[in-house]
């Protein structure tokens, strides 16, 4: 990885936590807050591609591990990653790859990024946080599918703000080569 890489990926981790710091909104169906954070993870994918955007979600749960409160409300430790919101953190690197792999396929127009933050950045993490958070606190997956269905508008909202920005942020400065998974 070169220094460019390093540096990219540590921005965007940064970015990612610090998207953390905005006040979470309360779900009162699921002891899961709706945050800023995912936010950062289209705009890692979209914007600095699949492989990096993953390695800079990696980081940021190497350092949820390690103790750092990074996560909304100051959350962090390795209980964050056997709560409810599990399933939803080990989404994260994935999610952010394929939105790369998808942006870096099929291109950088704001439907394209839009539909690749919807299938990455809510579909993936979705696919796997619901159902951690349904074994988690024991619930039938079609209750926990409900309740998570919750955060779909904030997410939906997210994805355009994401796209809107990574398009124009592409427009200004050309990262194609830099796209690939």
């Amino acid at each position: 990885m070169s220094a460019r890489d390093t540096v990219l990926v540590a921005m965007f981790a940064a970015l990612t936590a610090a998207l953390g710091l905005l006040p979470p909104i309360p779900v009162p169906v699921v002891p899961v807050p709706v945050t800023a954070q995912t936010l950062g993870i289209m705009l890692a994918g979209c914007v600095i591609g699949a492989r990096r955007a993953a390695f800079a979600m990696l980081l940021l749960l190497v350092l949820l591990a390690l103790g750092l409160p990074l996560l909304s409300g100051g959350r962090g430790g390795l209980g964050v990653f056997v709560g409810p919101s599990a399933g939803y953190l080990i989404g994260w690197p994935l999610g952010a790859y394929c939105i790369g792999a998808l942006v870096s396929r099929f291109g950088t127009t704001i439907g394209v990024l839009f539909l690749a933050n919807c299938l990455g950045g809510i579909g993936l993490i979705y696919a796997i946080g619901i159902p951690v958070m349904a074994l988690v606190l024991d619930l039938p997956l079609e209750s926990a599918a409900l309740a998570g269905s919750a955060f779909l508008p904030g997410d939906l909202i997210k994805a355009g703000v994401a796209s809107a920005v990574a398009a124009g942020v592409l427009r200004a400065y050309p990262m194609q080569k830099n796209a690939s998974p």
